[in-house]
């Protein structure tokens, strides 16, 4: 069976009603960086998660084929999270998006 990890790890993907601290354990994970608006029609952004979710299902089907990457399990491909900042602001400056990294 697959692991998903919404599953076995429910207290990040289904935390509870009051904001607390998690210890995340050490794990693998592909991602992407750049900076601009997320909602440009054809931006970096929308290709590199593009990008990014090819690999990740490049990956999880590479057990149909004769390669075998080493430490490789079968899962779920897990849902997208992202981290979003912007220099020098406090806070979300919405009416600039194009500095959001």
């Amino acid at each position: 069976m697959a692991f998903d990890f919404k599953k076995e790890y429910k207290e990040f993907y289904m935390p509870k009603n009051k904001p607390g601290i998690v210890t995340v354990p050490s794990m693998n994970y592909i991602a992407v960086r750049g900076t601009g608006d997320p909602n440009q029609e054809d931006g970096e952004y929308k290709k590199s998660i593009g990008l990014l979710y090819g690999i990740a299902f490049t990956i999880k089907m590479s057990k149909k084929g004769d390669y075998r990457i080493d430490g490789y399990f079968d899962y779920v491909v897990p849902p997208l999270e992202g981290f979003w900042w912007q220099d020098g602001v406090i806070g979300v400056d919405y009416a600039h998006k194009d500095f959001f990294q």
